[in-house]
């Protein structure tokens, strides 16, 4: 039987709704909204057979959006949504998520919170514990600086699932030679990978990519910028616990669904021999990350 292929990273959102607080009109290929009927056609053409949608918004509004549109979307598999942490009654609200069935997670937007050690509050305990019982997963939007605190959660919180979005969002435009925060983020990557509780998405690289020049303008990237980072994420999680997402639409401003596709298939092509080990970076690493392999689709066929 064909192997299952996940985009385990995407999103929709309408700019309507208000509350995108990061998404404005200078953000010109983004600013426009973004739906199902814009994501099917690129999945059709490379053989996707679900995705994992992931929230874009701080809000319970947004996930409760996410939700009604993956209810009546069949290719969507699970949502990843938005809780408040510090609110009282966070452990009964992600209960009452927990009990829709396609609600598989929740993310804080740490990356964009004042406080890098946030996620240690004691006060959010609760909420931490209550992800562990539901058997949910915890997204981790984080950026190289926030690894550290990753790192004590997960030795407070030893049952807890996580995934790191976008390995973290390391400093790719700067090059892993002269990026002075490479040795750190690899040996705090390390650490993390020590808990077999925790994963890695294979995310939102060409994005982190992308230069500034001169002018204004954004330099293109290249699949040989992207390499030195795959290797620390395959040294450090291996293939099994590494999974590829598009995150979608934002990658359309740093060179699209087929490229970045194209790109991923290339890097793993030639890290990974083995083809089971190759197909769990392209769906059963996500299907077992956010336990969703009960409702998981009939495989398309082969992957383009």
């Amino acid at each position: 039987m064909a192997a299952l292929r996940i985009d385990a990273h995407q999103h929709f959102w309408k700019v309507a709704r208000g509350d995108y607080g990061w998404l404005t009109p200078e953000l010109a290929p983004l600013y426009r909204d973004f739906g199902p009927e814009d994501l099917a056609p690129l999945l059709a053409a490379r053989g996707i057979d679900g995705t994992i949608l992931v929230q874009a918004a701080p809000t319970l509004a947004e996930t409760e959006y996410l939700l009604e549109l993956a209810e009546r979307t069949p290719f969507v598999l699970g949502v990843v949504g938005w809780v408040d942490f510090e609110a009282p009654d966070a452990p009964d609200v992600l209960a009452r998520f927990a009990e829709r069935e396609k609600f598989v997670g929740v993310r804080p937007m740490i990356q964009d919170l004042a406080d890098d050690a946030w996620m240690l509050r004691r006060e959010l305990e609760p909420a931490f514990r209550a992800v562990s019982e539901l058997d949910l997963t915890f997204d981790a939007l984080v950026k190289p600086r926030h690894l550290a605190h990753l790192s004590r959660l997960v030795e407070r919180h030893p049952d807890l699932r996580v995934v790191i979005d976008h390995a973290a969002k390391p400093a790719i435009a700067e090059g892993a030679r002269h990026w002075r925060g490479f040795a750190r983020w690899r040996e705090d990557l390390a650490r993390l990978s020590e808990s077999p509780q925790v994963f890695v998405k294979l995310s939102g690289l060409p994005t982190e990519a992308l230069r500034a020049a001169g002018n204004g303008t954004l330099l293109d990237w290249h699949v040989d910028d992207l390499a030195p980072f795959v290797d620390v994420l395959f040294e450090r999680f291996l293939p099994e616990r590494v999974l590829w997402g598009s995150d979608w639409p934002v990658v359309e401003a740093a060179g699209g669904y087929a490229r970045w596709g194209d790109a991923a298939r290339t890097l793993v092509d030639a890290r990974v021999r083995d083809e089971l080990l190759r197909a769990r970076i392209f769906g059963a690493s996500a299907l077992d990350s956010y336990r969703i392999r009960s409702r998981a689709p009939r495989a398309r066929g082969p992957l383009a």
